[in-house]
């Protein structure tokens, strides 16, 4: 290695750490995006749970007032 840095080293340098600063912040655009559409695609499936589960609850309970219906018919 060099003990010491010329000018033109430093600013090829400094070049290239600026270019990397832009990837880097693309990049990070690139990441909130992908959370955002993680973000509503989450939302619909809670969505999706929520009346599917609710659904079966009802379903569940329709059974339940049936059987006992039926029990305490036949008593």
């Amino acid at each position: 290695m060099r003990a010491t840095w010329s000018d033109e080293r430093l600013d090829d340098l400094k070049g290239e750490v600026a270019r990397q600063g832009e990837r880097i912040d693309a990049l990070g655009v690139k990441v909130d995006d992908g959370f955002a559409r993680l973000d509503t695609r989450i939302d619909s499936l809670t969505h999706t749970l929520l009346y599917v589960g609710a659904g079966l609850f009802a379903a569940f309970l329709s059974f339940l007032a049936a059987l006992l219906g039926l029990i305490i018919t036949r008593l």
